[in-house]
């Protein structure tokens, strides 16, 4: 079977496509940008992508109202490591920041979108969830939670000193931003405004307003939940198992003086006053165990084990992540009220995305990390200013290295060469580009680390995924995402399969020549 592949070449040449003329560029009002990021959201918990799990109506309005990426993916699906991709358009290897391990620290010196629109005239603001190390460069305005911060009560690191907030995370991260956009900006100049939400991350601490939610659902598992791994030897390595490796007080919150918990101190500590619950304030930890206790008694009682108390953490986890989903888009239908009463909902693109997916008991899994499709794909929505053409679903691949050149173009700045994404600007307008991008390339890095999955890189096209696990195992993964959507048939090595091997692996090996990375190992 012959491949025919393409990549989307000079961003130069975007640019030209994308750019008004002269005389519009000249009537045009520079255009804002806000963009939200949360941390690990599924698409598949996104009504606009799935509806069989959650109901997200203003997620769902930014892309009723614009575009939705049904494409979207990321180059290594981890949280540093994605946002260090967001703010430079390039791969890990080029911008330094491969995994979360040893207290590294991003480059702020290197080349930043931030740096770049600062450059052009545009206030910048980080307001949340940074998980970079250090401190943010280039920005007018920021205030982030320290590493992965607190769903209650959080601490912020300003340039002042650190503040400690009370209340909900969600919330307060949203009130940040509006006292941004109401009291803060100058309002003679464009923006940028990257909102980083804390949520939905582990261990999915629901809003006390909304701990009632979702009690009386049962949600059916997935086909794959009891995945034996067959054919599959870094999978079967991983310990992100919802059965075996879920914590049940940290995860689930089953808080008892007999229940053990390597991760129990993450939940309470120093004497009740530290830990994810133990920061609580009295009416919240008021609250939270008038809703908990009664499910952890039930839970005593029953006495659950096997199959069946693996099947229970199921459900309690997925009543908890989409509590903190609720919450989550309740306080997007906040800043989006906030822009359209500003005055700038019109004049501002509207961004919405995960900094990678996540699993939803697919092959028995929570957290992200694989090449596989559920951790791959991201959600990216967008609401378009005026003067876009582009509506609906928009179906090219593509990555997270090309939120820099975007709003770059967006902003009607030069695009540096060196970065390694392209504008969507064009598909924002409703062009056909040219000779899109028909592979993506991905590469994880974080190993021996939590949930311990091997380090990989690899190609995926629109139909086939070829992965590459090394280091302590060699193994090769061949997928036909048309017949196998969920990844169980590892195809590498199977008769018939010779020259789909061939081709895949010179796309590889084109794609790691091309991003310039030097970690290549393909025979």
């Amino acid at each position: 079977m012959a491949l025919n592949y393409s990549y989307l070449l000079p961003v130069a040449g975007l640019v030209t496509l994308s750019g008004c003329t002269q005389k519009k560029a000249a009537e045009r009002k520079p255009l804002n940008i806000v963009y939200i990021m949360t941390d690990d959201h599924s698409y598949q918990t996104m009504s606009c992508y799935d509806k069989r799990y959650a109901y997200t109506p203003n997620l769902d309005r930014i892309a009723n109202e614009g575009v939705k990426f049904t494409n979207s993916f990321v180059c290594n699906s981890l949280s540093g490591p994605s946002r260090a991709v967001l703010l430079t358009g390039k791969h890990s290897h080029k911008n330094g920041y491969t995994d979360n391990e040893g207290g590294k620290i991003f480059n702020g010196e290197q080349q930043t979108v931030q740096q770049l629109l600062q450059q052009g005239g545009y206030q910048t603001a980080m307001i949340g969830k940074w998980h970079l190390g250090g401190t943010p460069t280039c920005f007018d305005y920021w205030t982030i939670l320290p590493a992965q911060g607190d769903y209650y009560n959080p601490d912020f690191i300003t340039p002042e000193g650190t503040v400690r907030h009370e209340g909900y995370v969600t919330n307060i991260i949203t009130d940040l931003s509006i006292d941004w956009l109401r009291n803060k900006r100058d309002t003679t100049k464009p923006f940028c405004m990257f909102v980083h939400h804390k949520a939905i991350h582990r261990n999915w601490m629901g809003d006390t307003a909304d701990l009632a939610l979702f009690e009386d659902r049962t949600f059916e598992m997935p086909e794959n939940f009891w995945d034996d791994y067959k054919g599959r030897v870094a999978a079967a390595k991983q310990e992100m198992n919802i059965d075996k490796d879920m914590t049940m007080i940290y995860d689930l919150k089953m808080l008892d003086d007999k229940v053990e918990d390597h991760y129990r101190s993450l939940y309470i500590r120093d004497n009740g006053t530290q830990g994810t619950y133990g920061r609580m304030n009295a009416a919240q930890r008021a609250a939270w165990d008038k809703h908990y206790k009664p499910i952890i008694n039930e839970f005593k009682k029953a006495g659950l084990k096997g199959k069946a108390l693996a099947e229970w953490k199921y459900q309690r986890y997925m009543r908890d992540y989409l509590k903190t989903v609720k919450s989550l888009d309740d306080n997007v239908g906040r800043l989006l009220k906030e822009l359209e009463e500003e005055g700038l909902l019109e004049n501002t693109l509207i961004v919405y995305a995960s900094d990678q997916g996540f699993y939803m008991g697919e092959h028995g899994w929570f957290d992200k990390r694989f090449m596989y499709e559920e951790s791959m794909r991201t959600p990216l929505i967008m609401r378009l200013p005026e003067g876009f053409e582009g509506r609906g679903e928009i179906p090219q691949m593509v990555q997270n290295i090309d939120y820099t050149p975007t709003f770059l173009d967006l902003a009607g700045l030069p695009i540096p060469k060196d970065i390694q994404g392209v504008s969507l600007v064009p598909l924002l307008k409703g062009e056909k580009a040219a000779n899109w991008r028909k592979s993506l390339y991905y590469h994880f890095y974080e190993y021996p680390a939590e949930h311990m999955v091997c380090r990989h890189y690899g190609v995926r096209t629109e139909r086939y995924k070829l992965i590459h696990f090394y280091n302590d195992v060699d193994k090769w993964e061949l997928y036909d995402l048309q017949e196998d959507p969920m990844e169980m048939n590892n195809l590498y090595g199977k008769p018939g399969t010779e020259e789909l091997t061939k081709e895949l692996k010179a796309e590889l090996e084109r794609l790691q020549v091309f991003y310039d990375d030097p970690i290549r190992n393909i025979k």
